[in-house]
């Protein structure tokens, strides 16, 4: 341990709730349907998603009816993961040639991206075409990010509603914080992520020479739009199998300082967002005073751990019945016959 890494985790965690109150203040207007700076550009966009849906956005529902739309929605999506994941060596944007999944693998990935564990039973490079890694996983970055955020949203009105008023429109929610929120935070991260080094590419990969000669092929995708979206999102599920410990996800430590701020920074906003949506913003500072208390004792206690040299190998202590087991070995290894070398 020193003063440098005591530092480096100053510096995450107070990058990330210095970002964090702004942006909560966004995400709450934003719940809210309030007029942000980027209406002008995304109020058509979102405008036509309605349209298109059939979606009345000033009609606030129940919270039958909003748990019940956040389940039919989030159902359509595992079904959609699951039917590409199985399909997907038969559909374009597979130039890596790999085979559709096995039944038990597909579920338990469209189980895990659907409910925003993203949970991964398979290696990403080896495993996932380009058209899956962006068609379902991206999305479902995206879409289980933005439903867990509607979920806030929703406790945040209940909060301050009326017993006759409802919690707000699920879809509504769903849009607006899909448009406003995460996806312009994605665009202005994968570019500097792009310009820091992470491929974004349709290509299935490289050739190369190794040292020794060998040819080697190294895999490439649009890693810098999923893993914007990965971190700012709270998820995993990385394109690659190791995530953020592969060079192409995580070269250097000024990306390694940007997705470790990111994949923190939502999740205060959360807090910000949540008190000035509830109208309980002294309530909310002592929520976030006691959350950084037990992630910094957390963390101090992870760091201290990490830190200690590893203690020095001893082999392990002979029994009686293995110092018995080894000699009935030895006794019964067949002998040279005498004469013979």
């Amino acid at each position: 341990m020193n003063w440098q890494g005591w530092a480096e985790i100053a510096l995450t965690l107070g990058l990330a709730v210095a970002i964090a109150w702004p942006l909560g203040v966004y995400m709450s207007r934003v719940w809210n349907g309030e007029r942000t700076w980027l209406d002008p550009v995304l109020g058509p966009v979102e405008t036509l998603f309605y349209a298109a849906g059939g979606i009345d956005p000033k009609k606030s529902q129940t919270w039958h009816a909003y748990a019940l739309a956040l389940l039919a929605f989030n159902a359509a999506g595992f079904v959609m993961v699951y039917a590409v994941l199985r399909l997907q060596g038969g559909l374009p944007l597979n130039p890596q040639g790999f085979a559709g999944l096995s039944p038990h693998l597909a579920f338990n990935t469209a189980a895990s991206f659907v409910t925003n564990t993203n949970w991964q039973s398979y290696g990403g490079e080896t495993t996932m075409s380009t058209l899956s890694q962006m068609l379902v996983l991206t999305v479902q970055n995206f879409v289980s990010a933005a439903t867990g955020a509607t979920i806030a949203a929703a406790l945040a009105r209940a909060f301050v509603a009326n017993r006759g008023e409802g919690v707000g429109n699920f879809w509504a929610d769903l849009v607006r914080t899909t448009l406003y929120v995460l996806l312009p935070l994605c665009i202005v991260l994968s570019l500097v992520l792009v310009a820091l080094g992470l491929p974004q590419t349709l290509a299935a990969g490289v050739d190369a020479t190794t040292l020794e000669g060998a040819p080697q092929r190294i895999a490439l995708f649009a890693t810098a739009s999923q893993e914007a979206i990965k971190q700012l999102g709270i998820n995993g599920g990385g394109v690659f199998n190791v995530n953020s410990a592969h060079p192409f996800e995580n070269p250097t430590p000024l990306t390694n300082l940007i997705t470790a701020v990111s994949i923190n920074v939502l999740g205060w906003a959360a807090f910000f967002a949540f008190g000035r949506s509830a109208m309980a913003r002294k309530d909310i500072r002592a929520l976030v005073i006691s959350a950084m208390i037990l992630l910094s004792a957390g963390a101090a206690a992870i760091y201290a751990t990490e830190t200690q040299p590893a203690p020095p190998w001893s082999p392990p202590m002979s029994t009686p019945r293995s110092i018995w087991k080894a000699r009935r070995f030895a006794s019964a290894r067949p002998r040279r016959p005498p004469g013979r070398p």
